[in-house]
């Protein structure tokens, strides 16, 4: 029974009274607690861990799923059936909500937080029924600077040491599937080099138990060939030769092999220098696996027919004469499929107060689109009901995360988001201000502990350029001021009034962090009523528009740039993409996350620039065109002293220390 009533109210331990004691049906009663009870615990990992959360099993029967449609995964997660869909399919869908945010310092704003936060309030304090939709953290930025991903203090996901390790093996799966095909590239040219059409039509189509046949996917290529035979024993040698001969040119070849971890000597190598592979030796990379594309699709995909037809469109080079060679080509789609078939399914947890999570996807916003999936906000939307609210991240600011978030995500999903909150702090105000450079792992300068009015007044700049590229899509804005202790009264009320003057619906100072979610109570009230203004939701820019110019639209009107300039290679690419169909696709910009220019160190809002394109990939099977923004890399690095110095395990408890 969807869209009933499970929230709570207040603080929870997550232990629900006997059912003689339940009011009514589906209602999800939770003993409540004072509120103070966890102040003397200093670390996340510690607030998590004095923190019982219920058995997921009862979490997903209190939110309406059936027995059937969840798989558990240990006490805490279960993976979620796609049938659930086609069970709910006339449910009316709930309130969609943004999470987005003011260009960061290094060290994050609390957009997460904010969205937990802001969950929490509605479920558990308004009586509201609210689902999140947040990503799965990457091991990179876990074990790098960042840290994890699970939010923090009171408001964050539980148990954090299971969301930011491993979680359900999902991008272990995405990393499989990546270097299978990575690895299904580099051994096809090296056959195709070494033997003759004969022996690889032999060893492509073998003689088993004295017969020949060709496997589905083999047929499927012949068709494409123009061949409509299907006995393999009627092929003529010319019909063999295009069967057989992929004819890879391996210079033009993007498929990157991938891992998890930020490793910067990885960003180019070279393969194949062992003697076996004959001489084929050509540099290469590895990327971060969820910059891989895999990862894009899996947070783009409908289901899991589409997510099989996405994964046989993915592009990995051309043929010597310039047409795209595909997975589909390589024979590969139906193996990836198989490694991704439980990836594909979200997985429920839940918030620090017993309000339900879905965590699905992963990719990073800066190099790729940032958000979490179609599939989870789909089902989410289902399941809070008519009148529930669905709160979901888009990764970094909103010029990088939400652009993407409207023009890329939103077409694929065809769902329109009711209202965005816009996180900002007074940290990175007072950066944008003038401040000094926040480093991460460094002691924060004195103007950002002590009160300055004029470097919050002077950064506030970012923030109404935030809140102006919001409005170019048509949604109402809030925004939440993600409130430290070190943050005076005055810069606090100073960022909300110039954020409403600057056309915000409203403006939130929000205590989530320190008090959970009745911390964020104001901001759920004030997105509860922006989610009934007007929306007259738009896209940036029309597919039908050149590469080029939609490449420029996004520099011109959501970064400030003066105009683009492409590389003679950029270039070459765009018109290879336009030739061979791919030029009606969206764009997905590989930029810093750390400025509105190309520049890193350009704060505030720079005006005045040329934004370069230094290269252009495709990812037909995500399906969006992707431009490389100056010198971005697509592989973090390790810093001087990344988070893994602080991370142990407990031998005797088997507890982890140090997550944050």
């Amino acid at each position: 029974m969807p869209g009933f009533l499970w929230c709570p109210r207040g603080r929870v331990t997550m232990s629900p009274l006997p059912s003689d004691e339940r009011r009514c049906m589906h209602k999800l009663w939770l003993r409540e607690i004072s509120w103070p009870l966890f102040v003397f615990f200093s670390s996340d990992i510690e607030i998590s861990r004095a923190q019982s959360p219920k058995a997921v099993d009862v979490l997903a029967k209190e939110i309406g799923l059936l027995t059937d449609e969840i798989e558990i995964y240990g006490q805490t997660k279960a993976k979620v059936r796609l049938s659930l869909l086609e069970r709910l399919k006339d449910q009316p869908d709930g309130k969609y909500v943004l999470v987005a945010g003011i260009t960061p310092t290094p060290l994050g704003e609390g957009k997460s937080t904010v969205t937990v936060g802001l969950v929490q309030a509605l479920t558990a304090h308004l009586n509201i029924n609210s689902f999140a939709c947040l990503r799965q953290p990457s091991q990179g930025p876990t074990f790098g600077v960042k840290g994890g991903a699970a939010g923090g203090g009171y408001a964050q996901v539980i148990p954090m040491e299971e969301f930011n390790l491993h979680l359900t093996g999902d991008i272990h799966a995405i990393t499989a599937a990546n270097n299978l095909l990575a690895a299904a590239i580099d051994a096809r040219i090296l056959h195709e080099n070494t033997q003759s059409d004969k022996s690889l039509y032999n060893r492509l189509v073998p003689v088993v138990n004295g017969m020949r046949g060709f496997s589905p996917i083999q047929l499927a290529r012949l068709r494409r060939l123009g061949i409509s035979k299907t006995d393999p024993e009627t092929l003529t040698e010319e019909e063999i030769s295009r069967f057989v001969r992929l004819d890879i040119d391996p210079s033009t070849i993007t498929w990157q092999r991938v891992v998890d971890t930020n490793d910067r000597f990885l960003r180019k190598i070279t393969v194949g220098q062992a003697n076996t592979e004959k001489g084929f030796v050509r540099q290469a990379q590895f990327d971060i696996a969820v910059a891989s594309e895999i990862m894009a699709i899996l947070a783009l995909t409908t289901s899991l027919q589409d997510m099989k037809e996405r994964l046989g469109k993915m592009v990995v080079a051309n043929d010597q004469k310039g047409e795209p060679v595909t997975a589909e080509d390589l024979g590969v789609t139906g193996a990836l499929a198989v490694l991704m078939k439980d990836a594909i399914k979200p997985t429920l947890m839940q918030t620090l107060e017993g309000t339900p999570v879905f965590v699905h996807a992963g990719p990073f916003a800066n190099i790729a689109h940032g958000n979490s999936s179609v599939l989870a906000d789909k089902i989410a939307l289902k399941l809070v009901g008519e009148n529930g609210f669905v709160v979901t991240e888009a990764g970094f600011g909103a010029d990088i995360g939400m652009e993407k978030f409207f023009n890329i995500k939103c077409r694929a999903s065809g769902l329109v988001p009711s209202v965005v909150v816009l996180v900002a702090t007074v940290r990175a105000l007072k950066m944008h201000g003038g401040g000094p450079n926040v480093t991460a792992g460094a002691p924060l300068k004195k103007e950002y502990t002590e009160e300055n009015l004029q470097l919050v007044a002077d950064g506030c700049c970012n923030l109404q350029k935030q809140i102006q590229i919001t409005q170019l899509f048509g949604v109402p804005v809030v925004v939440a001021l993600n409130v430290f202790k070190t943050d005076s009264p005055a810069e606090v009320d100073l960022v909300c009034k110039i954020a409403k003057e600057s056309g915000a619906f409203d403006a939130v100072p929000c205590n989530h962090w320190s008090a959970g979610g009745r911390g964020a109570i104001k901001l759920a009230q004030a997105v509860e009523k922006a989610a009934n203004q007007k929306n007259s939701f738009k896209y940036l820019y029309s597919l039908e528009l050149p590469i080029v110019e939609k490449i420029r639209i996004i520099a011109q009107k959501v970064y400030g740039a003066q105009d683009i300039e492409l590389s003679p290679v950029a270039q070459s690419q765009v018109d290879r993409y336009t030739r061979q169909g791919f030029g009606n696709l969206p764009i997905c910009m590989a930029k810093t996350h750390l400025s509105l220019s190309h520049q890193p160190e350009r704060k505030g809002v720079p005006t005045g620039f040329i934004l370069p394109i230094s290269e252009v990939r495709a990812s037909i099977g995500a399906g969006f065109i992707y431009p490389l923004v100056g010198t971005m890399s697509t592989m973090p690095g390790l810093p001087t002293r990344p988070c893994f110095y602080d991370i142990d395990l407990d031998p005797i408890t088997e507890q982890v220390k140090g997550l944050f």
